[in-house]
């Protein structure tokens, strides 16, 4: 029984969802974003779309809970937009942009520079005395996630002392350091 998937996911005013050829398209300020689907059937109903599925199968009922939240995430993807911040951990560590290009200083020899996609909007924000922030903002959750795991990929933060490249707000499990 899958509880999410018998949820219906509401359409915000500004957003059209169409629904053709085992393909749901989602339409809205910031974009536009298409999902290929199997196994169920998605319905625009009124203000809502509805997710049902034609077997009880396990495949079929983890799909079914798969569609709908991903079609929700595209709906307030469309709408509202995603947003991810990286925070840089570490004496010295810098980050800049030049419009789509990352410029990361994290105790390397070199600095890493990264080309972000053009659908994602990058910012950096320097303050003294405070870690260096990297905002990453899109329509596709998706994308998102992953060109920040990307970015956090470079320089993980690490048990000891914390230094590293970690989501803003993640708790990072910390270890003693030797013993005297």
């Amino acid at each position: 029984m899958s509880r999410i998937g018998k949820n219906p996911v509401a359409i915000p005013e500004g957003v059209t969802v169409s629904v053709k050829d085992n393909a749901v398209t989602v339409k809205g300020k910031l974009g536009e974003l298409t999902q290929s689907f199997d196994t169920v059937e998605i319905a625009v109903e009124e203000a809502n779309v509805v997710v049902s599925r034609s077997a009880e199968t396990k495949d079929h009922k983890a799909k079914h809970g798969l569609y709908r939240a991903l079609i929700a995430n595209m709906i307030e993807g469309v709408s509202k937009g995603w947003t991810k911040e990286l925070e840089l951990v570490g004496v010295g560590y810098r980050a800049s942009n030049q419009g789509q290009k990352l410029d990361l200083a994290i105790g390397f020899s070199h600095n890493i520079v990264m080309d972000i996609a053009p659908e994602v909007k990058v910012e950096t924000v320097s303050e003294k005395g405070k870690n260096p922030i990297v905002k990453l903002t899109s329509f596709d959750k998706q994308l998102v996630g992953q060109v920040a795991a990307k970015i956090r990929g470079f320089r993980k933060p690490e048990p000891y002392k914390g230094k590293g490249i970690k989501f803003v707000g993640e708790e990072i499990r910390r270890k003693a350091g030797k013993s005297a």
